[in-house]
């Protein structure tokens, strides 16, 4: 991503914090704390009008795999497509955009058109042109990698592959676990990762229906034959289990965030205090606005556990450089556009027949002659007074069964921040 000049300011600011802490080698949290007092200034974060900003978790997926195809191992990891196009990228520049431009096909006749959807690829749209990286065996493996945005497979002679987010086709990511209760395949109540698992396995042609509703699709690269250390993050650093999250773009690599909320770490029935200095160091598409953090717990199904159950409002301070003039960037902050004028008119009480006295019929507004309007005619109902409290008895609209998902996650950083 470009650096604006601000982006340019926070950049060296953290570079220079950077320097400064590469010689010192604090013996307790009183030093480290007193580097980071001395060294940042707290800012709290939030969207406009609001306090609290949104947490979620992402892990690490270790699963089974094969460097060739077999019954047993039928699902495909590709890596990017060669006619896969981002507009106005220039390759080996950066890293391929994840989100902000547009994604497409590039055809024989060097037309932009749209990239093949999930269905079309798990049909068989890039068969034959050598894109598998591996096999793997269960597609709910390559479905959770996607939205986690990494992976550690393990090949048949143990060899840890490790992959991680390159590329997507362009598509916004859309929630399975949507489609499945809209379409009454699985409650809200018993949703979780392994019901999701269970029932694809028991319905592979439908599960394959229901995959498809989801058209985005994620493409990898390989990172290292190792199972030391954890994945590569956005930034190009790995990341630490705990401490790093996956931020909006808005924001630069390198910031230090405290991030304060009550969190089910220990059991999904057990809430704890969570307040912790984090680092930002990943990425990711459905990862969006100022106070929204991803956070990475590690590797393997006691990360997965915690992830999972992390979907929490939290509380964000980022730690801007001292050497930053605060006062004089809020000068140029950009203000909300303000509200359009709407011609005011003076309307009166209602008389005892339930008639307001307010712009009469053919009187002009806005410098127009209104006409009169032809009387409608309505049926007569009863209707009930409001209660001593003022409260009208109005049916409940109900809430949506969840509050706006996850990587991943089109967990895509790195990775694409959709999430099951």
């Amino acid at each position: 991503m470009p650096r604006t000049d601000d982006r340019a300011a926070i950049f060296a600011a953290l570079w220079n914090v950077c320097r400064d802490a590469m010689g010192l080698r604090p013996r307790d949290a009183d030093t480290a704390r007193a580097f980071f007092e001395r060294n940042f200034q707290p800012v709290r974060i939030a969207r406009l009008g609001e306090v609290a900003g949104l947490l979620t978790g992402y892990f690490e997926p270790i699963v089974a795999g094969s460097r060739f195809p077999s019954p047993e191992f039928h699902v495909p990891v590709y890596r990017r497509p060669r006619d896969l196009v981002a507009v106005g990228y220039k390759p080996a520049s950066v890293a391929f955009p994840n989100k902000g431009v547009r994604i497409a096909r590039r055809t024989a006749n060097n037309e932009l058109v749209p990239y093949h959807d999930r269905g079309a690829i798990e049909a068989g749209a890039l068969d034959g042109q050598k894109l598998e990286i591996c096999w793997l065996k269960d597609p709910f493996d390559l479905l959770t990698m996607q939205i986690e945005g990494s992976a550690r497979v393990i090949l048949e002679d143990g060899t840890p592959l490790r992959i991680s987010y390159d590329s997507h086709n362009g598509y916004r990511y859309s929630s399975i676990e949507r489609v499945l209760v809209e379409r009454n395949l699985i409650s809200r109540q018993e949703m979780s990762a392994q019901r999701v698992r269970d029932w694809m396995a028991a319905h592979p042609d439908e599960a394959a229906k229901v995959r498809a509703a989801n058209r985005s699709y994620v493409f990898f690269r390989i990172t290292g034959l190792s199972n030391e250390g954890e994945p590569v993050g956005a930034q190009g650093v790995p990341l630490t289990p705990g401490r790093s999250i996956a931020v909006d773009r808005l924001h630069e690599y390198g910031t230090p965030f405290f991030i304060e909320a009550d969190l089910p770490i220990e059991s999904v029935k057990s809430v704890s205090r969570f307040g912790r200095l984090m680092i930002a160091q990943d990425t990711g598409s459905a990862v969006v606005g100022p106070a929204r953090a991803d956070l990475y717990w590690g590797a393997g199904d006691d990360a997965a556990r915690i992830a999972g159950r992390i979907r929490h409002p939290g509380r964000f301070a980022m730690l801007v450089p001292r050497e930053l003039d605060m006062i004089a960037a809020g000068r140029h902050m950009p203000l909300p556009v303000p509200k359009p004028k709407i011609a005011e008119v003076e309307v009166d009480k209602t008389d005892g027949k339930g008639k307001a006295n307010s712009v009469k019929a053919g009187e002009i507004v806005a410098g127009k002659h209104m006409p009169s309007p032809p009387k409608p005619k309505v049926p007569e109902i009863e209707v009930k007074k409001r209660d001593s409290k003022g409260r009208a008895n109005s049916a409940n609209s109900g809430e949506d069964w969840r509050a706006a998902a996850r990587s991943g996650r089109q967990a895509a950083p790195a990775r694409t921040d959709y999430r099951l």
